[in-house]
């Protein structure tokens, strides 16, 4: 028998930390339960899909150590009391569980702690550590650009490159690339790899109200993040990322300066009015005016916008999808955006204008053939 007291709004919220790591239906149906680890006046709680673990720490009244595993259904419970102490009385043989409020009683049944899934320790670790707002930031200006392609499975991933001095963040999906640079102190020798979509979505979401250094270990298979008082380990993707580098074009000498929000204002209303398959918006640059226009022939609706712009180089049209500039334009926070181009068949590259301190971003969009 073990028995904890715990602040009712505590518990929710790091139960809510942790469950976004939960899938809605589970290969295995102890991963709909978190598994409680109690020693003495520490609670650890867990929550996996097997591919990775989340694990938060929190203070308890208690004297007893052990270990069961409680329904998700338990969140449920938790939205509806009113911030109050909540006495936990736990059966580990038979699994039962009881909960005392102020106002009543509760009872439901766990299972065996066993079955649950133990967290990965990485071993013989490469580590750093970086600022919990350099890497929520790392991770919002790339996670956009993954690809959904169970055939290619690296590209379902963030392509994280530490460095001695600095980390790279890189993400496409073919269509479009994103290039996150920062300088950084005290990492190991450089090493790269490929971190899921789904565990970086969720250190996002941790992180996000985490002001914090974070603790970052890796090796060939798994790596582990560490904010205060959460502990994330996943299972890294495994194979070789394609040379993102080959294809950014190192010679643009048409420059385009806009301003960040006139432009995303004018995209999403030309973009409206364009091809439903394509969602071409094609962009004529001359002299410093640049004019958007969209068409979907089928619906006989067009759109035509002429915009103020700063623009050195030839006169020039080239067509976008407009879907993969407004992601673009939508995820970088500069007043001012740099097009830059070299010919309407080759990809263009987004820049934000000046770049924020210490940060290096560029963004590659690939030209759609224009229809004339």
């Amino acid at each position: 028998m073990i028995k904890f007291i715990v602040s009712s709004n505590t518990l929710l919220k790091e139960l809510q930390t942790i469950s976004g790591v939960m899938n809605a239906s589970n290969p295995l149906p102890i991963l709909d339960d978190f598994l409680f680890k109690l020693n003495k006046s520490e609670l650890n709680i867990y929550a996996s899909d097997l591919e990775t673990t989340i694990r938060t720490t929190i203070t308890v009244d208690s004297k007893d150590k052990g270990e069961i595993t409680i329904p998700r259904l338990l969140i449920e419970m938790l939205k509806n009391f009113a911030d109050q102490p909540l006495t936990f009385i736990i059966d580990t043989t038979k699994y039962g569980i009881e909960i005392n409020s102020d106002s009543g009683k509760y009872k439901i049944t766990g299972h065996n702690p066993e079955d649950f899934p133990r967290m990965v320790d990485v071993e013989k670790p490469s580590s750093l550590e970086m600022d919990s707002e350099v890497l929520l930031s790392a991770i919002n200006k790339t996670i956009f650009a993954v690809a959904n392609d169970d055939l290619r499975p690296v590209m379902s991933g963030i392509y994280s490159i530490f460095g001695e001095k600095e980390v790279t963040f890189v993400a496409t999906d073919a269509h479009k690339l994103v290039r996150y640079r920062r300088p950084i102190q005290g990492g190991d020798r450089e090493n790269a790899v490929i971190i899921a979509r789904k565990p970086m979505n969720l250190l996002k979401n941790i992180l996000a109200s985490k002001d914090t250094k974070v603790k970052i270990e890796y090796n060939k298979t798994n790596a582990s993040f560490i904010a205060n008082n959460v502990q994330l380990t996943c299972r890294l993707i495994d194979g070789k990322y394609p040379n993102y580098d080959a294809v950014i074009p190192k010679d643009n000498p048409n420059q385009l300066t806009l301003e960040r929000e006139a432009f995303l204002s004018s995209l999403k209303r030309v973009s409206i009015l364009s091809n439903k398959t394509t969602h071409q918006v094609r962009l004529k640059i001359s002299d410093n005016a640049l004019t958007l226009t969209s068409e979907d022939p089928d619906f006989s609706s067009e759109a035509n916008e002429r915009m103020a712009c700063q623009y050195k180089g030839d006169n020039m049209e080239i067509g976008f999808n407009s879907r993969f500039l407004l992601e673009m334009l939508g995820n970088l926070d500069s007043d001012e955006i740099r097009l830059q181009m070299s010919t309407p068949n080759r990809a263009g590259v987004i820049t934000p204008s000046p770049q924020k301190d210490g940060e290096d971003i560029l963004m590659l969009v690939m030209p759609v053939m224009l229809n004339n």
